[in-house]
């Protein structure tokens, strides 16, 4: 028997493999998204009672093909359907192979969808939204939570971006010259943010997601394949590999949260850690460095620290220095005071954290308030570091961000 957790598993690394074959097949990518979700609605239910199918991927393709039949035939009948269709398949029939099924090659559609789903006619937010669900697996709830809008309103614009895929003819041919150059970036900065929902949940009880983070992964060695040359793409990729080397010790042994400075470093993957440091120690020296990889190189100096006393942070504030000239971002800026606390002191940093709490963006963020509460609690004043660590843990809505806040106020009394 099969549990839930691996079909779902199993029904994301599929997801963008079916809807490819099936955009490929009939041309359509908004009716044929849809037809893909009804078919992984109908494999969470039927799989875990009655087994994965020999052929999961060819399974789905019939089921979808089948149900985008259904649409095109009668859309009055659709609901009635929806609820049989999968039970109205033959057995036979679902474990054979389906006849849009190519045993002979292994194509997998993720990157044309990719770049499909970052069509010049979408919006930004459209494109990372419908990239989400259509390639990376994830739900309408989540992608909500990660832009922090209401799920409805995330629905109408995946709704509203497929339509406008549809009204733009868009197809799964790759595009050329500046547009793949634009649709490159909007692509790597898809799978920056899969890959922080894997590492980080915005929500829930788990502070992880590592389906998510391997899926992100197992894109950009794709995307790292398919363009080289690009030393963005290559640094992404360091950096995933360097971040991800370190979740097996950011968990105790109850699912807490365990800092950076309290991490066991036995416990970080060597092999991330070793292939990442490789990777952005080749890109770095071949041209103009963007932010990917100076983030992949920040993680290289932490990931290569014996020790959380050995860390070089003056190197790491020279990076952070150049980091924030490549773009204006408070997330850098906070990080930035913390790289200019470690060299300079706790009240250098606190007083970068004043500007940033008036910027609108990042005032009311728990990790501002964070690491307003851990450098107040360097300079020794407990009172006002228990009470900034008991308001970041009212903002967060992580439950283990929450419980890890919250006992740090506690221990401070």
């Amino acid at each position: 028997m099969t549990g839930p957790a691996e079909v779902e598993d199993l029904l994301r690394t599929c997801a963008p493999q079916v809807l490819g074959a099936l955009v490929r097949r009939y041309g359509t990518f908004d009716t044929c998204e849809d037809a893909v979700q009804e078919a992984l609605i109908a494999a969470a239910r039927q799989w875990p009672e009655e087994g994965v199918p020999d052929n999961p991927r060819g399974w789905l393709v019939t089921v979808a093909a089948r149900r985008l039949v259904d649409q095109v035939r009668s859309e009055a009948a659709r609901r009635r359907r929806e609820d049989s269709l999968a039970l109205a398949t033959p057995a036979s029939e679902l474990l054979a192979h389906a006849a849009d099924e190519e045993p002979d090659t292994d194509r997998d559609d993720s990157l044309a969808l990719l770049f499909l789903c970052c069509h010049r006619d979408l919006s930004p937010p459209s494109r990372i939204a419908l990239t989400l669900r259509a390639v990376g697996g994830l739900g309408t709830a989540q992608i909500a939570a990660a832009f922090l809008v209401p799920e409805s309103t995330m629905a109408q614009r995946i709704s509203r971006a497929k339509q406008t895929i549809k009204a733009a003819g868009g197809s799964l041919a790759l595009p050329a010259g500046e547009d793949r150059t634009a649709r490159l970036a909007e692509v790597r900065h898809v799978l920056y943010l899969i890959f922080n929902e894997g590492y980080t949940a915005s929500g829930g009880d788990e502070l992880t997601t590592p389906e998510l983070s391997t899926e992100a992964i197992r894109l950009a060695r794709l995307l790292h394949r398919l363009v080289p040359e690009d030393t963005e793409t290559a640094g992404l990729l360091a950096l995933m590999l360097l971040t991800d080397a370190r979740r097996p010790a950011r968990t105790g042994p109850h699912g807490e949260l365990v800092p950076l400075a309290e991490q066991d470093r036995g416990r970080w993957d060597g092999g991330l850690v070793a292939e990442g440091v490789e990777l952005i120690s080749r890109t770095l020296p071949r041209g103009q460095v963007g932010p990917y990889q100076l983030q992949a190189a920040i993680a290289a100096v932490h990931d290569e620290a014996a020790t959380a006393a050995e860390t070089d942070w003056p190197q790491i504030l020279a990076l952070y220095e150049l980091l924030e000239r490549t773009g204006p971002n408070p997330m850098v800026t906070l990080n930035r005071a913390v790289a200019v606390a470690m060299v300079q002191g706790p009240a250098a940093g606190l007083a970068l954290l004043d500007g940033l709490a008036r910027d609108k963006r990042l005032a009311r963020h728990h990790r501002l308030l964070a690491t307003r509460a851990h450098l107040l609690e360097l300079l020794g004043e407990r009172e006002g570091a228990a009470e900034a660590y008991r308001e970041a843990a009212r903002r967060t809505t992580s439950a283990p961000e929450r419980r890890h806040l919250t006992e740090r106020a506690r221990r401070l009394g």
